[in-house]
């Protein structure tokens, strides 16, 4: 009597506070002892379901593993799982759930524990770390890599699946009419294992009209159907078959609004059955994608900023002139970075129909002011070679060069290679440089393996670092059928490398084209390292002594 009395007031006690009390007996039956606050809502034990089953299926695989921990070690359990409430279902609860193990008299072990609404709490711990992780994220090289930090974000915590949708004014290549808005191919997506791949989309692609009126409306849509069941009239053909495939539960679709304008379309959703997102769950969504808007705008102005700088660059690297007896070709590669335009250059102006002099350089730093310091040196350096004439030395010009720049801006350090070709009375080509701190010229013979002309010593050192150097003057004979290859660093440097072992690549890499006997261009992209190797901007001028017919 006294024990059952002590119950009651155990249960009256525990009816007053917002938790429920539970027991696990030892053959996996459980039973709530008194239920307050959160009792009410959950999923009660019974017949029909374990109480696994009751949990979220997102939130089961890890549970269970720690459940299973627990009970083998005897020990503790506090976490934050979700789990259905009653009589619904698709509707969960975060709940955090505390267990103790109790051990009786004949050695068996029982759970105890209290089960308490966290959803809020949850909620608010979520946001904030999502968000916060959002506001950190810097402007990104391009807008595809800020779509697919945000997709890491949710995936796969929140969704299984994100695609991101540039949208764009404007006709698109399907012939929609001008002024309605449309949507490039994803630009990056977020895929929890397991699931299909996105198809491919081609250029007839259109959204659907439910995506459509989210863009147009600047406001979020969320769908929910049956798993599997993804509604025909509002979505496109090709979404409407993936998310049949995928077993797909539901579809949110969230506009990214910078200044008043919609630049993306996120489409989120769930799958394999997983519960749709609900009203709570589109708002920390739009929370979390609305953020983005910091983020791409800095992105979009990097790009304007870097869209500029490369036309300006590129408007001073004419195309290379028409030589009888040579043939030239030139590229410049601008690196794969967020408003990053550095300030290599390359020319080559004709002295006169049998000189030719050329020149290829960089300036240090990789803005717009860094372009504009190429400009200047880059004009002055033509005007002294084309004013010095073919019989000028390269290094005294290189020196004047050096005096004028110091005098006029004093910029940042520049190298630089300058270089004239006189053609030999015996066929093929003299070579006169002289080399400011830039990397070796490549000589690629017809008949040997191609060396660096580095001279008897390393290079004179750069422009704009000192006064009254006295310059050196390399020479060399290009034969007929031989290539000689300029370029700036961005070819042979990369972070935690070494120069020298890129330069032997350099050389290893020109011999195995060159014994193929490729057209120059083709030789000159072959160069080129892997684009994830592309740290810097690249520029390039080479030129082929012609063959006697």
């Amino acid at each position: 009597m006294n024990e059952e009395r002590l119950l009651r007031r155990y249960q009256a006690l525990m009816g007053a506070v917002p938790q429920s009390v539970w027991v696990m007996s030892p053959d996996g039956v459980v039973t709530v002892l008194s239920g307050g606050g959160i009792a009410e809502k959950l999923w009660t034990p019974g017949l029909d379901m374990s109480w696994m089953d009751a949990v979220h299926p997102k939130d089961r695989d890890w549970f269970q593993r720690a459940w299973r921990r627990a009970t083998q070690q005897r020990s503790s359990l506090d976490t934050i799982v979700r789990v259905r409430l009653e009589g619904a279902v698709d509707r969960f609860r975060h709940v955090k759930i505390i267990a103790a193990p109790v051990v009786d008299e004949d050695g068996e072990v029982e759970f105890v524990g209290t089960a308490t609404d966290a959803e809020e709490h949850w909620r608010a711990r979520i946001r904030e770390k999502l968000l916060a992780r959002m506001a950190a994220v810097p402007a990104a090289r391009d807008l595809s890599e800020a779509f697919l930090t945000t997709a890491a974000a949710v995936v796969p915590g929140l969704a299984d699946a994100v695609a991101i949708f540039r949208v764009v004014d404007g006709v698109e290549d399907g012939g929609r009419p001008s002024g309605v808005p449309a949507a490039t191919s994803p630009e990056r997506v977020g895929l929890a294992p397991g699931l299909p791949s996105l198809p491919p989309l081609d250029a007839d692609f259109a959204l659907g009209p439910v995506a459509r009126r989210a863009i147009e409306s600047q406001e979020a849509r969320l769908l929910v159907f049956p798993p599997g069941g993804p509604p025909r009239d509002g979505l496109s053909e090709v979404s409407v078959r993936w998310l049949r495939e995928a077993g797909a539960t539901g579809v949110a679709l969230l506009p990214v609004v910078v200044d008043g304008r919609t630049v993306a379309l996120a489409t989120i959703a769930t799958c394999r059955g997983n519960p749709p997102p609900d009203e709570a769950d589109l708002s920390l969504l739009r929370d979390v994608f609305q953020q983005m808007s910091g983020p791409l705008r800095r992105t979009m102005e990097l790009q304007n900023i870097r869209g500029n700088a490369l036309a300006l660059q590129q408007s001073f690297l004419a195309a290379p002139p028409s030589v009888e007896g040579l043939t030239i070709t030139a590229l410049y590669h601008p690196a794969d970075s967020a408003a990053e335009v550095g300030g290599d250059w390359y020319d080559a102006v004709r002295l006169s129909a049998d000189a030719l002099a050329l020149s290829i350089g960089d300036i240090a730093g990789h803005d717009l002011d860094a372009a504009m310091a190429m400009a200047r040196v880059n004009s002055i350096l033509r005007g002294l070679a084309y004013d010095s004439g073919p019989a000028a030395s390269r290094a005294v010009t290189l020196s004047r060069l050096d005096r004028i720049v110091q005098a006029l801006d004093s910029p940042s350090m520049v190298t630089a290679v300058h270089a004239i070709l006189r053609r030999r009375t015996d066929g093929g080509w003299h070579i006169g440089l002289s080399n400011a701190g830039h990397p070796p010229p490549l000589l690629i013979p017809a008949d040997a393996p191609s060396r660096h002309l580095h001279g008897l010593a390393a290079p004179d050192p750069p422009l704009c670092v000192t006064d009254d150097l006295v310059r050196t003057t390399l020479d060399a004979d290009l034969r007929e059928g031989d290539t000689l290859v300029f370029y700036t660093d961005g070819l042979v440097e990369t972070p935690d490398t070494d120069i020298g072992d890129n330069l032997r690549r350099l050389r290893a890499r020109a011999d195995a084209l060159s014994h193929r006997t490729p057209p120059l261009p083709s030789l000159v992209r072959g160069l080129l390292p892997p684009l994830h190797h592309r740290r810097d901007d690249i520029a390039i001028i080479a030129l082929r002594a012609q063959r006697d017919s």
